[in-house]
C-alpha cells in the first residue's frame, strides 16, 4: 500500500483561521509518502527517510499491543528518539481507538516515510504523516488530528487537496472549499525560507493566552482572503499583505517580518503560518533572489516552484 499527502502553505489567516476565519491555502508540490508492506513477524517496523535518501528514525513496535521495543534517532539537535517515538505511539494508538481493526492481524508490518522536501522547511512533516496514516487506517484525518494534536485542520485539508483551497471551521467543523487561486501575476510572487524552523504549536499556545475578542479582525481577515483570490494587478496585492501584516502584528503583539529583517526590500512581505521562521510569502521581480540571498537567505523558491498547478474549476457559484 502506498499513501501520498500534499505539504502546504497557509497565505492568508494565520492564528485567525483557529477562530473562523476564512483562510486561503495551497497544497504544496513537496510532500510526503508512506509505504507499507505486510510481513510474518508480529511487530511494526517502521523507518523515517529524509528528501534525500537518509534514515532519520527508526523504531520497532509489538503487535498487537503497539508496545514500543526500539528506537533510534539520527540527529543531534532536535529532540530524540523516544520522544518521537511516542509521538508515532499516540497517533498509531488513536488511529486505533478510532477504529479497532487497525493493525489488529495476525501478521506484522514495514513502514517507509519518504519526504520530498527538508524537515526544517515547516511544509508539514506532522500533518503529511498524520494524513497518510489516517488513509491507512481508514479514519477521519481531521479527527485523529485533534485528537492527537491541535491546530485548526488546515494542514489536513491541504495534505487531501490538489488545488488551492478556502478554510473555515465552523461548528467546530472543517469546512473546505476548492477555489482558484491562479493569479496573473504568479511570476512575481516567491517563498523565502528565513533559515529556521518555527514551532506552530508554540505560536498557537501565544495566541490563546489572549482573552480578547477579535470578531472585527476575523470578519475583515476573511474579506481579505476573498479579495486575495480576485486580485487583479500586484499593487492591489502588496496592499493586501501590508494590512493583513498589520491586522495580525496587532493581534499578536510582533512586528512584522518587513518590519524586523527586511525594511530596505522593496517589495511586500507577509508570514505564512507561526511567525518568526518557515517560509514567506515575497511579491517582487528577477532581482527578488538575489536580495534575499545576499541576505543569507539561500532558500527562495518561484511560486510555480513551490505550488501545485492549480486545476480548472467551474466558477464559484455555479
Amino acid at each position: 500500500m502506498n499513501f501520498y499527502s500534499n505539504g502546504k502553505l497557509l497565505l492568508t489567516g494565520e492564528y485567525l483561521v483557529l477562530d473562523g476565519a476564512k483562510s486561503l491555502a495551497v497544497p504544496t508540490k513537496f510532500g510526503q509518502d508512506l509505504i507499507v508492506d505486510k510481513i510474518a513477524a508480529p511487530q511494526l517496523i517502521w523507518g523515517s527517510f529524509t528528501y534525500s535518501g537518509e534514515c532519520w528514525f527508526e523504531a520497532v513496535f509489538d503487535l498487537p499491543k503497539l508496545r514500543l521495543v526500539s528506537c533510534t534517532f539520527n540527529s543531534d539537535k532536535e529532540g530524540n528518539g523516544e520522544i518521537i517515538a511516542e509521538t508515532l505511539l499516540d497517533i498509531l494508538k488513536e488511529a486505533k481507538c478510532l477504529n479497532p481493526d487497525f493493525l489488529n492481524s495476525e501478521h506484522g508490518f514495514l513502514v517507509k516515510t519518504n519526504l520530498t522536501f527538508p524537515r526544517n522547511w515547516g511544509l508539514g512533516t506532522s500533518s503529511t504523516l498524520i494524513n497518510s496514516i489516517a488513509s491507512w487506517s481508514n479514519v477521519d484525518a481531521f479527527k485523529l488530528l485533534w485528537n492527537s494534536f491541535k491546530g485548526s485542520g488546515y494542514d489536513i485539508a491541504c495534505a487531501q487537496n490538489n488545488t488551492s483551497i478556502f478554510y473555515q471551521i465552523e461548528d467546530e467543523k472543517p469546512i473546505v472549499e476548492k477555489v482558484a487561486f491562479n493569479p496573473s501575476f504568479k511570476e512575481n510572487l516567491f517563498f523565502v525560507h528565513l533559515n529556521q524552523k518555527q514551532d506552530s504549536k508554540e505560536g498557537i499556545a501565544k495566541f490563546r493566552e489572549s482573552s480578547i475578542n477579535f470578531d472585527k479582525e476575523i470578519k475583515r481577515i476573511s474579506e481579505i482572503s476573498d479579495e486575495f483570490l480576485s486580485a487583479k494587478s500586484i499593487v492591489d496585492f502588496d496592499k493586501l499583505i501590508v494590512e493583513h501584516e498589520q491586522i495580525i502584528s496587532s493581534i499578536i503583539k510582533l512586528k512584522p517580518v518587513k518590519e524586523k529583517l527586511f525594511q530596505d526590500y522593496f517589495g511586500a512581505i507577509k508570514s505564512l503560518g507561526a511567525w518568526g521562521g518557515d517560509f514567506v510569502l515575497v511579491t517582487g521581480n528577477e532581482k527578488t533572489p538575489t536580495y534575499f540571498k545576499n541576505k543569507g537567505f539561500e532558500t527562495v523558491l518561484t511560486y510555480n516552484q513551490m505550488v501545485k498547478p492549480t486545476l480548472i474549476l467551474p466558477k464559484r457559484g455555479n
